[in-house]
């Protein structure tokens, strides 16, 4: 099935736990180089939950497997760049499914795509957030007090990515206590919750991201339910799994 209209799939997944999320992730992926989907955005959210990239040190992790346990946190080393960070309810997580090969071959243009989409989302609440330099993700208030709002971690395979970026909104933060945030010693993460100092929801935000991330990738974003997601992806394995017409003719002429 090919795509040849610029289109991406917004879907929101609700709580998903992260294993399953990866899981998805994976399907998708598939689904995505093999041209039988297009362009993907995957809204979710995660239990809580503390990943470890690619890249990442233990050390980061300041909680013992005793607390975490105590806490109901889990814990995933994963394929994503990027050090240690936290996952939780009120946290957007946007895992993207892109063909870079339809946009640009290019990382960093990705990765400041990603970060365009939450600065400019950020903006529409009046909030100022930026980049800083030598850091991924995005940062408000000034140095060397500015505290991470969003972050990121990517991975890509044939051009085709997945993991993404993580936006609070209403974010316990207290669970970063538990780790060195993004390996950055000194630095916190904050939520668009305390920097307005009001009550926000995540079905305040979501639109935002999804209306910049179209913008920035020019793509028109098509609701698509979870539902409807997974229809897709189980005829895109039934289709893979079919037998091809040599393999047919192959097996029948086996047959005694």
């Amino acid at each position: 099935m090919n795509h040849p209209e610029k289109i991406c799939w917004q879907v929101n997944a609700g709580l998903l736990p992260y294993a399953q999320a990866c899981a998805l992730q994976y399907q998708l992926v598939e689904a995505r180089k093999a041209a039988a989907i297009p362009d993907v955005l995957l809204f979710c959210e995660h239990s809580h939950v503390i990943t470890l990239g690619r890249n990442g040190k233990r050390e980061n992790l300041r909680a013992s497997d005793r607390l975490l346990s105590q806490m109901n946190v889990s814990f995933h080393k994963t394929d994503r760049g990027g050090d240690i960070t936290y996952h939780g309810p009120g946290q957007i997580v946007g895992y993207p499914i892109l063909d870079l090969a339809q946009h640009r071959r290019d990382v960093r243009w990705y990765v400041q795509q990603l970060e365009e989409t939450m600065i400019r989302a950020t903006a529409d609440f009046k909030v100022t957030a930026e980049r800083v330099a030598g850091r991924h993700g995005i940062w408000v208030g000034a140095p060397p007090n500015d505290e991470k709002l969003g972050a990121l971690g990517v991975h890509l395979s044939r051009w085709v990515t997945s993991h993404g970026f993580a936006y609070n909104v209403a974010t316990d933060l207290r669970y970063f206590d538990l780790i060195v945030p993004c390996g950055i010693a000194g630095k916190r993460a904050t939520s668009l919750e305390r920097v307005l100092d009001r009550a926000v929801r995540a079905e305040e935000v979501r639109p935002e991201l999804a209306a910049h991330f179209g913008e920035l990738f020019e793509r028109q974003m098509v609701n698509v339910t979870r539902a409807e997601l997974e229809e897709n992806l189980s005829k895109h394995l039934q289709h893979a799994l079919a037998p091809r017409p040599s393999e047919v003719l192959e097996l029948k002429g086996s047959m005694a």
